[in-house]
C-alpha cells in the first residue's frame, strides 16, 4: 500500500484520525506530540478495559502503565506479546503496533523487568509541497525500556525505568534547498508507584502513580533547533476488587492522565511559538498546568474485569478524551482465558460515529500471549492476578 503525505505532521493522523483533529482546530489549540505511538495501549487485557492499566494486578504488560506493580506479581516469570492492526478501519493494512515485555522477580521483594515497542506506519510514497513523488519509504519507531523495582513495604512499592525512543519516518529525505530528515532518538525515564491493597478472599483497594516519557526533546532534521517534545506524561489511577466467592470476582477502576506537555500558542503568535519550543524540559512540564480549560486536558479511563475462577477473565470499558484535545471517544470489550501457565487475551474497539464522525479507531483488535512461569517451570494452578 502507498500513501502520499505533504509534511511530516500527517504522521500524526494515522494515530489519532484526521476527523478529531480538524474539530479540536475549531477551539483551543490542540496539544500534540512526537512519537505518539508511546500513547496507544499495547496490550489487550487493558485495551479491554478503555486503556485501564495504572493500578490493575500486575502482570507481564505492567511495564506499560505502572512498573511499580511487577514486586507483587504471583509468578516468578511473566512474558507478554501482542499485536494490534492499527487504523484497518480506514482500510490500512500494513500499519501495525508489536509489543515484548516480561519481568523477573529476583527475590520477594524486588524485579526487573524490560520491553520492547515496535510500531510500523507501512509503504509510504513521500511527495513534496507540489505533489512530486521524491521516493518511497518505510517509517517505522521503537521504543526499549528496561526496569526495576522493589517493594518498600507490605503493601507500598516504587518502580523505575529507562527507556531509549527511535523515531524514522523519512531518514534520509530531502527536498531541494530543504533540509535533509534523519532518525529522532532521545531517552525518557519513567518512576511510578503503587499501593496494592487487595487480598484474594476479601478483595480491597489498589492505588497507582506513574510518571512517564520524562525524558528529552526529539528533531527530525540535520538543522533542528525547535525540537518536538515527547508525551510525558502524569497517571493517576485506581481499582477496587469485589470478591463474591471463590469463583467469582470483579475489578472496577478508573485512570486519569496528564500530558505534562505545554498547550502550543495560537496560529500565528510567531513569538510564542519560538517561547513554546524553548522551554527547558522541567519548565515545560510545570507549565503543562498553566492557561485556562485544564480539565479539558485530561484523559480518562473507565473499566471493569470479571473473573469466573481465575481462568475466564470478560472486560469492558470506555475511553474519553475532550473535543478540544484529540475527541478520541470509544467503548471497548474483551475477554482472556487462562490455561496452566498460559494466557490469551483478546480486545475490541466499538465503532462509533458515522460519516466524517466516526471514531478512525473503530473495529481495533488486539491480540496477546502472556506466560507466568516460576523457577521450576511453571505451575498448574493459575495466578489469581494475572489474566
Amino acid at each position: 500500500m502507498k500513501r502520499s503525505y505533504l509534511g511530516l505532521a500527517a504522521f500524526s493522523v494515522l494515530f489519532f484520525g484526521a476527523t478529531q483533529i480538524s474539530q479540536a482546530q475549531t477551539n483551543l489549540p490542540i496539544t500534540t506530540t512526537a512519537v505518539p505511538f508511546l500513547r496507544i495501549s499495547p496490550d489487550a487485557r487493558g485495551g479491554g478495559m478503555g486503556d485501564l492499566g495504572v493500578a490493575t494486578s500486575p502482570d507481564a504488560s505492567s511495564g506499560f502503565y505502572n512498573l511499580s506493580k511487577t514486586p507483587f506479581a504471583k509468578k516468578e516469570i511473566g512474558i507478554g506479546l501482542t499485536y494490534t492492526p492499527w487504523l484497518k478501519d480506514l482500510g490500512l493494512n500494513d500499519v501495525y503496533l508489536l509489543a515484548a515485555s516480561g519481568y523477573k522477580k529476583l527475590d520477594d521483594l524486588q524485579a526487573v523487568s524490560g520491553s520492547v515497542r515496535y510500531f510500523s506506519l507501512g509503504d509510504i510514497n513521500f511527495t513534496d509541497n507540489n505533489g512530486a513523488s521524491i521516493g518511497n519509504g518505510r517509517p517505522r519507531e521503537w521504543g526499549l525500556d528496561l526496569g526495576y523495582s522493589r517493594k518498600l513495604g507490605d503493601k507500598l512499592s516504587v518502580g523505575l525505568a529507562a527507556r531509549y525512543i527511535y523515531s524514522n519516518l523519512a531518514g534520509g529525505y530531502s527536498a531541494p534547498g530543504g533540509p535533509t530528515y534523519q532518525p529522532g532518538k532521545t531517552f525518557a525515564a519513567d518512576i511510578s508507584f503503587f499501593y496494592h491493597g487487595v487480598t484474594d478472599d476479601a478483595g480491597g483497594w489498589n492505588f497507582g502513580l506513574a510518571l512517564s516519557n520524562l525524558g528529552g526533546k526529539i528533531g527530525y532534521t540535520n538543522s533542528a533547533t525547535e525540537k518536538d517534545y515527547i508525551p510525558a506524561d502524569l497517571g493517576l489511577g485506581t481499582t477496587y476488587t469485589a470478591v463474591f466467592n471463590e469463583d467469582n470476582k470483579v475489578m472496577f477502576g478508573i485512570d486519569i492522565h496528564k500530558l505534562l506537555v505545554p498547550r502550543p500558542p495560537n496560529f500565528g503568535d510567531s513569538a510564542a511559538l519560538a517561547d513554546y519550543h524553548n522551554k527547558s524540559l522541567v519548565s515545560s512540564w510545570f507549565s503543562s498546568f498553566s492557561g485556562p480549560s485544564q480539565f479539558k486536558t485530561l484523559q480518562a479511563s473507565i473499566g471493569a474485569e470479571y473473573s469466573y475462577q481465575d481462568q475466564f477473565f470478560f472486560r469492558a470499558g470506555y475511553y474519553y478524551e475532550d473535543r478540544n484535545q484529540g475527541d478520541r471517544k470509544y467503548f471497548s470489550v474483551g475477554v482472556g482465558l487462562n490455561y496452566n501457565v498460559m494466557g490469551l487475551n483478546f480486545s475490541y474497539l466499538v465503532p462509533s460515529g458515522n460519516g466524517t464522525t466516526r471514531n478512525p479507531l473503530s473495529n481495533t483488535l488486539r491480540f496477546g500471549l502472556s506466560f507466568n512461569l516460576d523457577s521450576n517451570g511453571g505451575d498448574s494452578t493459575p495466578e489469581t492476578t494475572t489474566p
